[in-house]
């Protein structure tokens, strides 16, 4: 992203990768982007291609002993991969928050929904007792939950899916954080509460002026919700562009084939979907050149044996691809 200001978080080099016992696993490798305040950028790519482990990686919630990381992440300057687990703590929820994919998972089932988020109000805020409930109670409301008062002596069994993860969102945006990482915040919905909470989380956004990582397999909700897109593949930025760059004229193969293997309104009833034939690589070995190179139509020898580097495809240099053979359209074979 360079749209012109200051960047509130900057990633540059961003590698992690995990000790198993066949060797270091590249979930991040080699990761670079920007973002400044108010922005949204959206990360979109295959399950297994490293998005989650990236949002991870930021917030710093990967175990040390089982993870190496390298790069660098700098938020409001500092980088966050030089700071002690303290200091971490302190911006983890106050400057920096999460909603994760599964609310049943990242609310605690044994402590009531008040306690939950009182224990963050204390934490960051130093709120307690009568100042605690009614911030929390106006945090409930602020998230279109019913009865509000009597959400916070509720246990997270006790609601619908959709309104733990509206619990979940008014625990992260409790410290009104300045950038809010959101992965793949609606997947287990249905489509009228994932339009909800979409639509919860922009205005929030546009209230305080907020960043927004929003990780997703859904194009089309990245294509209304974001400011600009990166798309990861094997653990690599393989496009990056202007959500309205990105969408009108893609340029690797591995986007327009995302692309077309969503489901189009306009398409009639039972048609199937074009599915991306093959299977991402094994991120323990991957291949010497091109990663999507296996799976993709326009491979010649120099994508199996050369890598290709993320480059420019305008005078600009706001659009950003990495393929010997890019594509002209979405609409390209692949």
């Amino acid at each position: 992203m360079t749209d012109a200001g200051p960047a509130l978080l900057e990633v540059n080099n961003l590698t992690t990768h995990f000790h198993t016992p066949r060797g270091p696993l590249r979930a991040v490798d080699g990761v670079s982007f920007s973002l400044r305040r108010g922005q949204t950028l959206g990360i979109v790519g295959e399950s297994g291609s490293g998005k989650s482990a990236l949002a991870r990686t930021i917030i710093g919630i990967l175990s040390k002993r089982r993870t190496t990381t390298t790069g660098r992440i700098a938020f409001e300057g500092r980088d966050l991969l030089t700071l002690s687990e303290p200091d971490m703590r302190d911006i983890r929820g106050r400057d920096i928050a999460m909603v994760f994919q599964d609310p049943t998972s990242s609310l605690n089932p044994v402590k009531r929904i008040g306690v939950q988020i009182t224990e963050v109000l204390a934490r960051h805020l130093g709120l307690r007792g009568c100042a605690a409930r009614s911030r929390a109670t106006e945090l409930l409301t602020s998230v279109g939950l019913s009865l509000p008062e009597e959400r916070l002596h509720q246990y997270p069994h006790q609601l619908s899916g959709g309104m733990r993860q509206r619990v979940a969102i008014a625990i992260a945006l409790a410290c009104d954080p300045k950038l809010l990482i959101a992965d793949e915040p609606t997947t287990s919905l249905d489509v009228t509460i994932q339009a909800q909470i979409l639509d919860l989380l922009h205005r929030r956004q546009k209230a305080h002026d907020m960043a927004m990582i929003l990780i997703s397999h859904d194009l089309g909700v990245v294509a209304g919700y974001t400011d600009a897109v990166a798309v990861m593949y094997a653990g690599q930025v393989v496009e990056q562009a202007s959500t309205r760059s990105l969408f009108r004229n893609c340029r690797m193969p591995y986007t327009a084939a995302l692309m077309r293997s969503a489901p189009n309104l306009s398409d009639p009833p039972h048609t199937r979907l074009r599915a991306i034939a093959g299977r991402p690589p094994d991120m323990v070995l991957p291949p010497p050149g091109c990663r999507f190179g296996p799976r993709c139509d326009h491979a010649t020898d120099i994508c199996r044996n050369e890598r290709p580097t993320l480059s420019a495809s305008d005078a600009v240099g706001a659009h950003l691809y990495a393929c010997w053979h890019p594509v002209a359209s979405p609409g390209a074979s692949a």
